[in-house]
């Protein structure tokens, strides 16, 4: 990690702020309930933290002590169903299906071989009609869709603009 988010995390209560606007949009259509959601780089889970508000369970990695201390640390103290791990996200291979992989401005910080590599590791861990939710760089969005799209064609894209991109799997 590049910039020092666990000393930032360790000086800093919400360090990031509130939950990331398009995923506040996107949970707010949603209408699955109890969805099994893996936040990947969660950092003090501002997004897992949201979602597990609104009656799912998340699993939230990142590679900062500090950042999973502080998310389980509310999350316990409002009973919410949120587990963290630390872990780097470049080796890190989760167990089981997932309901929705969120990935917010995370990506970015890797190197573009370990991105998709990361990326790719992530996909068959989507559950079906589950969705693969992303919010990165400009830049890395178009090379993003076509490791998805070359390592499985069962996609359907919601959105793809900006730095934004949303898939639903089929």
């Amino acid at each position: 990690m590049a910039f020092n988010y666990d000393k930032l995390y360790g000086e800093t209560r919400n360090a990031l702020g509130a939950p990331t606007p398009i995923f506040v949009g996107f949970f707010d259509r949603y209408t699955k309930s109890n969805a099994r959601v893996l936040d990947i780089g969660c950092g003090q889970g501002r997004d897992a933290l949201f979602i597990a508000r609104r009656g799912h369970r998340v699993l939230g990695v990142d590679i900062s002590p500090n950042g999973i201390s502080d998310m389980c640390k509310t999350a316990q103290a409002e009973g919410l169903p949120v587990e963290g791990i630390v872990a780097d996200i470049t080796t890190f291979v989760p167990e089981g299906m997932f309901d929705i992989i969120l990935i917010d401005r995370t990506l970015h910080m890797l190197a573009a071989a370990p991105r998709l590599r990361t990326l790719t590791r992530l996909l068959d861990h989507v559950a079906a009609q589950g969705w693969l939710l992303i919010a990165d760089e400009v830049r890395n969005i178009a090379a993003m869709q076509q490791v998805i799209s070359d390592y499985c064609q069962n996609w359907r894209i919601e959105t793809a603009k900006g730095g934004t991109l949303f898939l639903q799997r089929d």
